[in-house]
């Protein structure tokens, strides 16, 4: 990936091949193929990986990557349309379109701050952003990965201590856009937003914390970065 950020995508072409070559699991195969399509000149070449990475991407079975699935059957009907093929190219779409609904994940959910809160109380919106103080959020985000909301904790304004609750969300929530099929497909940190409230119903003590050199690298890309990351 760092060889397409510099503008060289013959030598990421072979590394993201000796990925696939090296894959120990379908979660590393699917990640690869799906990065060695996007490198393939030849339709129906792109359409092999295209489809190698979808039926890894449903053996897997995996919350992290059914947000891929949409994305991937309209790539796939895109290729079946350039090989004049409308029949497969519908049927793709079509399904492309049914998995566009909301997220089935059902946590446990997490959500990392420095706020000192006790079980019953309410995440709500219309707050200060974790992140930006000038910021007021429109949606409350949570992740289904305790050690994801372990760095939102320590990365969140403020002088309390780093606390993960576990939250239920009361209302309907989606993937979080800001993760979701950008850099990788699907949402591989199992991220989501609710306008909803979350409502806490315990606190984790225990999680990976990164070592101090770690989390200075995530702070100067909080600092640097051009996306607005809020929480």
């Amino acid at each position: 990936m760092g060889m397409e950020d510099k503008g060289k995508p013959e030598e990421a072409s072979k590394l993201f091949l000796q990925a696939w070559d090296e894959a120990t699991n379908n979660s590393e195969k699917f990640l690869a193929a799906f990065y060695i399509s996007r490198h393939q000149k030849n339709t129906s070449d792109r359409l092999k990986w295209l489809t190698t990475a979808l039926q890894l991407a449903l053996e897997l079975n995996d919350h992290s990557v059914e947000s891929a699935f949409p994305s991937l059957y309209s790539s796939i009907a895109k290729c079946y349309e350039d090989l004049n093929d409308p029949h497969e190219a519908n049927k793709n779409y079509k399904l492309a379109a049914s998995f566009k609904n909301k997220p089935t994940d059902t946590g446990p959910f997490y959500h990392g701050t420095k706020a000192d809160l006790k079980v019953g109380d309410l995440l709500t919106t219309k707050n200060d952003s974790n992140y930006k103080s000038d910021l007021k959020m429109n949606h409350i985000y949570f992740t289904a990965l305790v050690n994801g909301a372990g760095l939102a904790a320590a990365l969140a304004k403020g002088e309390g201590r780093e606390r993960v609750y576990v939250v239920e969300p009361t209302g309907d929530f989606e993937d979080d856009p800001n993760v979701t099929n950008k850099k990788f497909p699907g949402n591989q940190t199992r991220s989501y937003r609710s306008e909803s409230p979350l409502k806490i119903v315990g606190e984790v003590v225990d999680w990976e914390r990164l070592i101090p050199e770690e989390l200075q690298k995530f702070r100067d890309r909080l600092a640097n970065t051009k996306e607005n990351i809020i929480n």
